[in-house]
């Protein structure tokens, strides 16, 4: 016995041809063991099947994918998506090999539009998994839920029957595999942890998440309440990267557009500019909206930024290849993770070139473009950040928020450093006491004013048009550029005619439009103080109708071609429009006038900032035809914008060099400077919500890092 156990070779060792008593017979492989087979070469890791499904899910016309991860996979992986469900006829030949429903003909592979075609990825799971689905379309009055084995369907439990059961459901899919590989003992061994296999899902639904614009993500883990990647469906592609990756890549992204005819392709994406530099080469390619992988490409872009990023830097690439579906060969791996295309060595030095042409323009200054932050993406650190006022709330002090950054005893390296610091000494602090100019505590408020104070308790607004319209402040706001302008520091004014003033946000030097943003400022101070204005009295009262003539003779002074105008009806019809309003007007806007036509008072809305009085036959005037007198919220929102007009800092002409400079012109000159820079920049700092519109506003000029990466290069 044991003689002729040492004669046989042992398990897995190559005989000799010597040793062969003949050729063997070659015999069908069984049908399990053909379908195992083709599984192992599908799904590789857990990743491969959440690939498979989250490409059937897109496929589907999904706006929402929910996904949900246990034990990185192995455990449990449940896909849920809103799209067109799949009919209950279909349910049991769902899981059969090369079933599907994006193929007819061999030829239909040239013209393929769609991630899956071959109908093997619910089959292979099926075979080495625990497969549950549960679906309902549009029409159908309730859910189905069928259970898969072998790609047949199976019972729930033992002595139960196979056919799918009616269950509640939403309209959509839900797909569960547990116990990935649990009949393939051998691969399942093969990884190593739970979190390894979780970061790579991670990484595949990252890569998703970025291209399919209009489509929701949302993966977590088990048992854990927060989601790892949470992306809202109206997010840009730029918004995507930010909260998939972080926002130092996406604040440093270029766009790439290309497009070819004569090799029928097209070319959309987003790199990283020389300004970003990472420790390894971040590709998302796709192609034809398919996630794939290309050696070629990625070697080709890593030598282009060879001459732009320092030794070692890596960049990061978003590229979507769409080419004629003639000219790519999609049939060319099991897991579609290559595919072929004509032309590829022309296409990619195409492409480099088009990178390289654009990363040569970013060393020129740029535009502040920061994006909103989106639910789930990261914070930065803040200390405090103002709000506009909720429903039933008068807004009295600035709301703070805790900053979210963790607290770090580590020296920051230099290209982080903040050079200024608002709480540091100025250098007028070094001048003598006779040179040093008197502190804006102890300077009167503006030209010969005095303040009462009143016991008056704030009117709580319960207008519901207010109330929209604070809302739509809130809806419209920048988180990045208001955190910018809550931690900003004062540098000074550039130019006074164009009214522009540098500032300076942590690392970032800014030149913002201060006529710009002190309009939004007072617009959005105008609804939070709604109906609870202080308010200049005028010791004499002005006559309202004469400021209205000085308020035409101005207009016809600056339009005057327009002389088939009547201006001569312009003062009677404004003059009955704010007579017939008096009692809104004082009531709202602390806008008084008597019933003789006298204007008595006129609002205040910052103590300590006195607006031009040149302008006040100009606002008047304008009370008229741009304020829209027949609907509420549009009266507010409108006579708002103009009183928010008439506080902006007026212009004044550039300061003359060598000459003596008229006395009016030299105080109120003074007295502008004063009340910009200790009045309405701290107000900023305190109470301003910037909304996306004033990223016109500002511009980016400088940047400490981007600087340092510049003599890194050099």
């Amino acid at each position: 016995m044991a003689t002729q156990q040492m004669s046989s070779p042992p398990r897995g060792t190559k005989r000799k041809a010597d040793e062969m008593e003949g050729p063997r017979r070659i015999r069908a492989l069984h049908e399990d063991v053909v379908n195992k087979i083709a599984a192992g070469e599908i799904i590789v890791a857990p990743m491969h099947a959440l690939k498979e499904l989250i490409e059937n899910a897109v496929d589907a016309g999904s706006t929402s994918l929910e996904i949900l991860v246990k034990d990185g996979g192995l455990k449990l992986l449940q896909i849920t998506d809103n799209g067109c469900g799949i009919n209950k006829d279909d349910l049991p030949i769902l899981c059969e090999r090369f079933t599907t429903s994006k193929l007819k003909a061999f030829e239909d592979l040239q013209s393929i539009g769609t991630y899956g075609f071959r109908g093997e990825a619910l089959a292979s799971i099926s075979h080495i998994a625990h497969l549950t689905v549960t679906t309902k379309t549009a029409d159908s009055s309730c859910a189905w839920k069928a259970h898969y084995e072998g790609g047949k369907l199976a019972p729930a439990k033992p002595g139960q029957g196979a056919d799918p059961k009616a269950c509640a459901g939403r309209q959509g899919t839900q797909i569960a595999v547990e116990d990935l590989f649990y009949n393939v003992p051998t691969r399942r061994r093969a990884f190593r942890s739970a979190s390894e296999e979780y970061a790579k899902i991670a990484d595949q639904v990252g890569r998703y998440a970025v291209h399919c614009k209009g489509v929701a993500f949302s993966c977590k883990k088990h048992g854990e309440a927060g989601a790892g990647i949470a992306v809202p469906v109206n997010a840009t592609v730029k918004d995507r990267i930010r909260i998939v990756h972080n926002s130092a890549i996406a604040n440093e992204l270029v766009e790439v557009e290309l497009e070819n005819v004569q090799y029928g392709f097209k070319i959309d994406g987003l790199v990283s500019s020389a300004n970003y530099s990472g420790k390894k080469t971040t590709l998302l390619l796709f192609i034809n909206h398919r996630s794939v992988d290309s050696s070629a490409i990625k070697k080709a872009v890593e030598q282009t930024y060879s001459n732009f990023l320092p030794k070692g830097g890596k960049p990061f690439v978003y590229l979507s290849l769409e080419i004629n579906p003639a000219r790519v060969d999609v049939n060319v791996h099991p897991t579609k993770r290559e595919v072929n295309f004509l032309n590829e060595d022309e296409i990619i030095e195409l492409l480099c070139d088009e990178i390289r042409m654009r990363l040569g323009k970013v060393d020129t200054s740029r535009t502040f473009m920061m994006q909103s932050l989106l639910s789930g993406g990261k914070t930065p650190s803040i200390s405090k950040i103002p709000t506009l006022p909720e429903d039933d709330e008068v807004m009295t002090s600035t709301a703070k928020r805790p900053a979210t950054g963790k607290p770090t005893t580590q020296r920051p390296t230099e290209n982080n450093l903040v050079r200024t610091d608002a709480k540091s000494r100025k250098i007028t602090a070094m001048l003598p006491q006779a040179q040093r100019p008197s502190s804006p505590s102890r300077e009167p408020t503006s030209d010969n004013m005095e303040y009462e104070y009143t016991d008056k308790e704030p009117t709580l607004c319960r207008l519901t048009t207010v109330k929209e319209l604070r809302a739509s402040v809130r809806e419209n706001m920048h988180n990045e550029l208001t955190d910018v302008f809550a931690n900003h520091t004062f540098v000074g004014i550039v130019d006074e005619r164009k009214r522009i003033a540098a500032m300076q946000g942590g690392v970032r030097l800014y030149l913002v439009d201060y006529g710009m943003i002190a309009a939004e400022y007072f617009y959005q101070l105008g609804l939070t103080d709604f109906g609870n204005f202080g308010c200049i009295q005028f010791e004499t009262p002005l006559s309202l109708r004469k400021l209205l003539e000085i308020g035409v003779t101005q207009a016809k002074a600056l339009e005057p071609e327009t002389v088939d105008f009547d201006w001569g009806q312009v003062v009677p019809a404004v003059v009955e429009q704010l007579m017939s309003r008096r009692e809104m007007l004082a009531e709202y806007f602390t806008l008084d006038i008597s019933t003789d036509g006298e204007l008595l008072r006129i609002p205040l809305m910052v103590k300590g900032y006195m607006p031009s009085m040149g302008k006040l036959p100009s606002f008047l005037l304008r009370l008229g035809p741009h304020v829209d007198w027949n609907d509420e919220k549009g009266c507010f929102e409108s006579f708002l914008r103009e009183l928010a007009s008439f506080y902006v800092p007026e212009v004044l002409p550039h300061e003359p060099v060598g000459e003596q400079e008229d006395a009016d012109i030299a105080a109120r000159r003074s007295e502008l400077r004063r009340m910009i820079e200790n009045v309405l920049f701290p107000a900023f700092k305190s109470r301003l919500v910037a909304t996306r519109a004033l990223l016109k506003g500002t511009i980016e000029v400088a940047n400490l890092k981007g600087l340092y990466k510049v003599f890194e290069r050099c």
